[in-house]
């Protein structure tokens, strides 16, 4: 029987937890491990914590039993790895949880602005059952660029397919049996920008994608061509995207990211109450111009949250903390 400490929690997780591991000592915590807490567990030998209980050497020193840091999230930089990898300790994560949920909101964003379903639904909710000005376009044989080709970007490019559209990906890393069965072409990003009617952003977040979108290169976009961001906001130079759209180079967006959101790490922080003890959404998002364009959607940054990827989250930890008992240990991090 092992100690098993896992913290920031959510209510539904504990009859799931306790139904998988059912033999073991668990201490089950809806906060962040505290400087107090270490004293009562202290024998503990596996830890799953989320990004905001920090596993430094110091709080490994005060848990000199733990083998394993089960974290539920994909990034671990709340982890001193070097640390751990002295003490012998292993590191597992959750490397993937939510690609096609992702992808699935990028359509549902793409759908809207094709057929203008939000603003027939504020027209027809406020009495007025007119088509007049609601013409959108059809998908069929139209082009979709793909900027990124990682796992959520494979999963649109599949859903492309029910839609007989043509597909480009931009992407450094490119692997061309993969374009063959999945039936789309990798190109540069000046021409996937130029041939595309519909362009959707899947790429990471870094130095060198900072404003991968930007003055320069958005005018060489169709002024009929849509734009989706469901990967982060700083992708795109806001105050570019503005200009575009107000002045006609840009036929409309779907975001469901703004740049400002740019340092959140993972999505899984937006439902831990302690990433809204410092973050005011209303602030946000109050003065940004972008919410009052009429070709403009956004959504509150939701595209991951599903009831089917939230659970995948715990799922894979547990399933992490059995195959690492069962010691065959899986979705190991390496530093």
């Amino acid at each position: 029987m092992a100690k098993i400490v896992f913290t920031e929690l959510e209510g539904w997780e504990e009859a799931d937890i306790k139904a998988a591991l059912p033999e073991h000592d668990l201490v089950l915590k809806t906060e962040p491990l505290k400087d107090e807490d270490y004293a009562a567990i202290g024998s503990a030998e596996i830890v799953a914590p989320f990004i905001y209980t920090p596993l430094t050497a110091e709080v490994m020193a005060k848990l000199p039993n733990l083998k394993l840091i089960a974290t539920r999230s994909t990034g671990f930089d709340h982890i001193d790895v070097v640390a751990a990898k002295s003490k012998g300790i292993t590191i597992c994560n959750v490397p993937f949880y939510g690609e096609n949920t992702v992808a699935e909101h990028a359509w549902a964003l793409i759908l809207a602005l094709s057929r203008n379903i939000c603003t027939s639904y504020d027209r027809t909710k406020a009495g007025s059952f007119s088509f007049a000005g609601l013409r959108g376009f059809d998908l069929k044989d139209k082009t979709l660029g793909i900027i990124g080709g990682g796992h959520i970007g494979q999963h649109v490019a599949r859903m492309a397919q029910g839609f007989a559209m043509n597909v480009l990906v931009f992407d450094p890393k490119q692997d061309e049996s993969l374009a063959t069965s999945l039936g789309f072409s990798y190109v540069s990003l000046v021409e996937l920008l130029g041939k595309s009617d519909v362009i959707t952003l899947h790429a990471p977040y870094n130095e060198q994608t900072h404003h991968l979108l930007n003055r320069d290169n958005l005018r060489l976009m169709k002024p009929s061509a849509v734009l989706i961001n469901t990967a982060r906001g700083g992708l795109i130079d806001t105050a570019a995207l503005a200009e575009a759209l107000k002045g006609g180079r840009l036929a409309g967006a779907g975001l469901d990211v703004l740049e400002e959101e740019s340092y959140i790490k993972e999505e899984i922080q937006l439902l831990s109450p302690e990433f809204h003890k410092t973050c005011d959404y209303k602030t946000l998002i109050a003065d940004h111009i972008l919410l009052e364009m009429p070709n403009v959607i956004i959504t509150p940054h939701n595209a991951f949250n599903s009831q089917e990827s939230i659970k995948r989250i715990l799922n894979t930890t547990l399933d992490n903390i059995k195959a690492y008992l069962a010691g065959q240990p899986i979705n190991t991090v390496h530093n």
